[in-house]
């Protein structure tokens, strides 16, 4: 009887002596990491503001490469959600959710998992740091409330090995991952390039030409590109056959020397949709382009073509591309098509192929600074 009431009366210490340090524990947690990258501002901030790139920075795809993970909600921006679920009792499920969003500076997402606490929240600060603010901090801190549940509060003792271990490893594959994409700011101030979008694009017929390595020489460079269309105007002609949209430079490598790039023209048989373009040009004049918007809808494969000279003709395939409107000189596309990829790349995106873009007021204005441009880049089918 005496041992069955010393074994009580411990039982009593022992779980006062829980409820005294558990009261004493804080009733919440906070912990802060940070790391530096000298990605733009934008990019930094694009990447984060948007859940697609979540698989390749964050530490839960790691732990369980297997994982299942649904994006809902808009691209970016509050209401953003991903939601997360692994055979790994570590991982559980789970989601995180945008809730505040402030441009170029700050977002908190919601989190929801099976960890013990209430109202968490991890938030992402970027400033502006370094030499001549060159570089972006990122500051990620994550909150939790645990009330009045005890044994969340002890819990929250090791909250610093468990979550913020996995936020040393997000920040340090993000800072990876920000590494890879091209360092250019695609929403500087006072820019010309506009309308980043990811759109579809059909089924095309092209005549095409290569131009090969081409001397990096303005002069060189547009006399290349009016004498081959020259040899499309012609197969056009002798096709009967007109332009189903703009001339298109496809670039295969802008080298320090020489550009190597391909010229092409969307074609259709003659009459077959849309309101007629102009004729094909005489030599040394350029095709007139008509309309994009003609080229929306599939065309019909073309055969028994004359191809004359070099003109070869191809058959493109559906797909997406990361797409952006320019106006300036055509000496400036080399940066534009790093703009697009940047872009494409804090979407989630994955460019594939070769960039090429729409001249759309033909090749004489491109070497100017009113040249118009529609700029592409194809994008990689996501499973």
């Amino acid at each position: 009887m005496t041992r069955l009431l010393e074994l009580l009366i411990s039982c009593v210490i022992v779980a006062v002596l829980f409820l005294v340090v558990a009261v004493l524990l804080p009733s919440s947690r906070t912990l802060t990491e940070s790391v530096e990258t000298n990605r733009r501002q934008s990019i930094v901030f694009d990447t984060i503001n948007s859940v697609r790139r979540f698989k390749d920075w964050s530490a839960i795809p790691r732990y369980d490469p297997a994982v299942q993970l649904r994006v809902s909600g808009p691209d970016a921006g509050v209401g953003a959600r991903i939601e997360y679920s692994s055979e790994d009792s570590r991982i559980g499920e789970g989601s995180w959710e945008i809730t505040e969003s402030v441009p170029d500076t700050r977002v908190v997402y919601a989190l929801e998992n099976q960890q013990r606490g209430n109202n968490k929240t991890m938030a992402f600060v970027l400033r502006p740091t370094g030499r001549n603010n060159r570089n972006i901090e990122i500051t990620q801190t994550y909150n939790v409330d645990y009330g009045w549940d005890l044994l969340g509060r002890f819990a929250g003792l090791y909250v610093s090995r468990n979550v913020g271990d996995d936020m040393k490893l997000g920040l340090g594959q993000m800072g990876n991952m920000l590494a890879s994409v091209p360092n250019v700011d695609y929403r500087v101030e006072g820019s010309t390039l506009t309308d980043l979008a990811a759109v579809d694009r059909p089924v095309e017929n092209l005549l095409l030409v290569s131009a090969g390595g081409v001397e990096r020489n303005n002069q060189i460079i547009q006399d290349s590109m009016k004498s081959n269309l020259e040899w499309i105007n012609r197969t056009m002609a002798a096709n009967n056959l007109e332009a189903a949209g703009p001339l298109r430079v496809i670039t295969t490598e802008l080298g320090r020397e020489t550009y190597t790039f391909d010229i092409a023209l969307p074609v259709r048989t003659r009459g077959t949709g849309g309101a007629a373009p102009a004729a094909p040009a005489a030599e040394g004049e350029e095709v007139a382009a008509a309309p994009v918007e003609s080229a929306t809808t599939d065309a019909p494969e073309l055969t028994g073509l004359e191809l004359l000279g070099p003109v070869t003709y191809v058959r493109t395939q559906a797909g997406r591309a990361a797409k952006a409107n320019y106006r300036g000189f055509m000496a400036e596309l080399d940066n534009v098509r790093n703009a697009v990829r940047a872009w494409a790349l804090t979407q989630g995106y994955e460019v594939t192929d070769r960039p090429y873009e729409f001249y759309r007021n033909g090749i004489d204005a491109a070497f100017t600074e009113n040249g118009e441009f529609e700029v592409f880049w194809t994008l990689r089918a996501q499973p």
